[in-house]
This record gives structure tokens, sequence and C-alpha cells, in this order.
């Protein structure tokens, strides 16, 4: 029996969650790390203002690195609305999506064995390069991505990303050379029932309005919703 347009989106919320859950160690260092430098900061602040002479152009100096990062924080906290389907924002570029992903999962995924490798065409930002609405939706479309190709590829060892023509990605899995298997590492692959397969991968897809083309080891994507 074909699944109901409610289920389906029931379907994608559940694995835009899990994607969400997969990219949270990330968006929690952005957070955590200013904090530690903030504590770190006010503490060598009171020992200067304690001092006697005070010295103003160190406490100067202090203020400052607390007063960025605050900055950092606060962008930090803002860019969790970024995740929110239903926020307009100002779309995003090719090259800035795969740099956004890559941040997030690139050491998630060295954690566990599998290299991402992006093609040079996409490493490095064009100045007329377009900028393709909903970038909330893409963002979770290429994290689905990347979740099915890891989830799914036994023995990955490495995901490339190139662009395909002017307006689409295309993620590809490649095995994990021969001598280079890591028990540890695969043991610690995401649970298979947590897993992005193709069914999931689908009903995202369609709930976002975007058609993937996928077979085991290679998913494609156009950047404008279908």
């Amino acid at each position: 029996m074909k699944s109901s347009p409610s289920a389906r989106s029931w379907i994608a919320a559940g694995v835009r969650h899990e994607l969400l859950t997969r990219a949270l160690p990330a968006l929690r260092h952005d957070m955590t790390a200013p904090v530690s430098v903030i504590r770190m900061a006010v503490l060598m602040l009171k020992r200067q203002v304690a001092a006697d002479p005070v010295d103003p152009a160190a406490c100067e100096e202090r203020v400052n690195l607390i007063d960025s990062q605050v900055s950092e924080l606060v962008a930090a906290i803002r860019s969790l609305r970024d995740w929110e389907l239903a926020t307009t924002d100002d779309g995003i570029t090719r090259s800035a999506l795969v740099a956004q992903c890559m941040t997030l999962m690139r050491s998630a995924f060295d954690l566990h064995g599998v290299a991402l490798e992006v093609d040079e065409a996409l490493a490095t930002p064009q100045d007329d390069e377009p900028r393709w609405p909903n970038a909330a939706a893409l963002r979770y479309l290429f994290l689905g991505a990347l979740g099915y190709l890891h989830d799914g590829v036994d023995e990955a060892g490495t995901i490339r990303i190139e662009p395909d023509g002017t307006d689409a990605l295309r993620l590809h899995a490649r095995v994990r050379e021969a001598g280079g298997a890591n028990a540890v590492l695969d043991a610690h692959r995401a649970p298979r029932a947590l897993a992005i397969d193709t069914v999931a991968l689908q009903n995202l897809a369609e709930d976002l309005g975007y058609a993937v083309l996928l077979d085991a080891d290679t998913v494609r994507f156009a950047l404008a919703a279908g």
C-alpha cells in the first residue's frame, strides 16, 4: 500500500530529526567553545582588576576578547534558526552548501573511518555563483544523501562530492582500500535501526519538494525544487 502524504511527512520529519541529531555535536561545539574562552577571560580579567596598579591596556584586551566570543556565541545560537524549514532565508550557493555540511559532518565521518572528499570546483567559491532558495531544505537533503551513503555502503572509505552540471550535486561512495578495514571504527557506525535508507531519503526528498536519483553508491540531486 502506498504511503499517504501525511505518512510521508511523518517519515520525513523523523529523518530530519535523525539528521539534526547527527549534526548536533558540531553545533554544540560552536556554542560551548566560546563559553570556555569567556570563562577563562573573565578569570584573567578579575585578576587584572584586582592588581595594584591596574593595567588598563590588559583589561581592555580581555574585555575585547570577551566581546568577540559573545558575538560568536550569539551567532552560533542564531544559526539554529537556519534549521527551521519555515524560516525565510536568502538562499545559498552550491559551494557554501557543501562547505557548511562538510564543517558539520567531517569530524563525525572521520571518526567512523569515512573520508569526505570535495571536488576542487566546489572548494573554491565563485563570485558569480547563483543562490538557490530554501537553504534549510537543501541542507537537510545534502546531509540525508551523506547519511544514505554512510549507512548503506558496506566498508565505505570515501564519499566524494562533485558538481553535476551547473545546478546539481553528485555524491559517490568508494569502498575502503584493501587492508584498510578497521573493526573498531566499523563497530561504531550508525545503528542500522536508525539508518538513512532508500525509503527514508526518498520520503525526505519528496516532502521537501526535490527529486533525487540514487543507486547503491551514488546520489544525485538538483538544487532547484521540482
